[in-house]
């Protein structure tokens, strides 16, 4: 059919979940749509930790070669995966309500018999735990709070990564909440890491399109979040303003309370050590540059130096 949108989606569970997801609110603007599956560089190669092969971008740049070569509509991805600084001639169509933000917990058989909430206090006496992410940010952040531990390295799609920590001897790995969530796989027993900020735009959905795809941009246009879009835009901005990619460990976090825009922000030291954290509160009516400003007095208040010491490989 010449008015079926393409809609351009990886292979995986949770990615064609998402895709589906697009499908059905298209389908309730009355505009029929199929799914063109696309192979991504980050679902290919399951060894290398992301932030040695450059994550941002990883899971996006076949797509974003589909979209400008005509062979899709429209492409469909997490959010947080997607770099701030876009391909030139994509542009973002719509951003889907946002589902939770969290990361979470997924014990494994190495965690104690016990396992509870109150096993993953700070001031537990346990043996080092050993936990595993391929994230930099969750490691920062985790070995920040317990510096005992171990971190090993996990990677591959939601259904592998478990699948893995089943047959590991892990104290447990780390999830976003949304993933899991998403496609019915959360363990009841997976705990929820509410003092862990997540990354920028974690548990969003956007949809991206040619910047000339006029029709695409108007029929996104109908299921288009402002809210979510507007925390999210706060987020990226935050992590754009520190020049943050993949190997550094930055989390952000805006939400909508009332007529405010609560903000939380922090930098880490790759090895957690060292942490500079921000929290501002503004009116929705200045928010628009909230992500800037709190980079800006991030970046005067120590974030400058472990930033640096990131860089020189510290």
């Amino acid at each position: 059919m010449d008015n079926e949108i393409r809609i351009g989606t990886r292979e995986s569970q949770l990615a064609v979940w998402q895709a589906n997801l697009v499908k059905e609110h298209l389908r309730q603007q009355g505009q029929s749509a199929k799914l063109v599956y696309i192979s991504s560089d980050g679902d290919t190669d399951l060894k290398t930790p992301l932030y040695e092969i450059g994550v941002q971008g990883i899971f996006t740049k076949a797509l974003d070669i589909a979209l400008l070569n005509g062979e899709i509509d429209i492409a469909v991805h997490s959010m947080k995966d997607v770099p701030t600084m876009m391909a030139k001639g994509i542009v973002q169509a719509a951003v889907l309500q946002r589902a939770s933000y969290k990361d979470i917990l997924v014990p494994g058989p190495g965690a104690n018999a016990d396992h509870s909430f109150d096993a993953w206090d700070p001031n537990r006496v346990a043996d080092p735990a050993i936990i595993a992410t391929s994230s930099i940010r969750r490691k920062a952040q985790w070995l920040n709070k317990y510096p005992g531990d171990g971190v090993e390295n996990l990677r591959g799609n939601v259904n592998t990564r478990l699948r893995k920590v089943a047959e590991s001897n892990w104290s447990g790995a780390i999830f976003a909440a949304a993933g899991l969530e998403r496609i019915g796989l959360r363990p009841e027993n997976a705990v929820d890491l509410d003092w862990m900020l997540p990354a920028p735009a974690q548990g969003a959905i956007v949809v991206v399109c040619r910047d000339d795809d006029h029709k695409s941009l108007l029929v996104c246009s109908k299921f288009h979040d402002e809210a979510t879009a507007l925390c999210t835009a706060i987020e990226r901005d935050f992590l754009c303003a520190l020049l943050g990619g993949c190997s550094t460990p930055i989390s952000a976090l805006a939400a909508i309370e009332g007529d405010q825009v609560v903000f939380k922000g922090n930098i880490l030291s790759r090895d957690g050590r060292e942490k500079r954290e921000i929290q501002k509160v503004v009116p929705i009516t200045r928010a628009a540059d909230l992500g800037q400003e709190a980079a800006a007095e991030l970046l005067r208040n120590g974030g400058q130096a472990i930033l640096e010491g990131i860089r020189d490989g510290q």
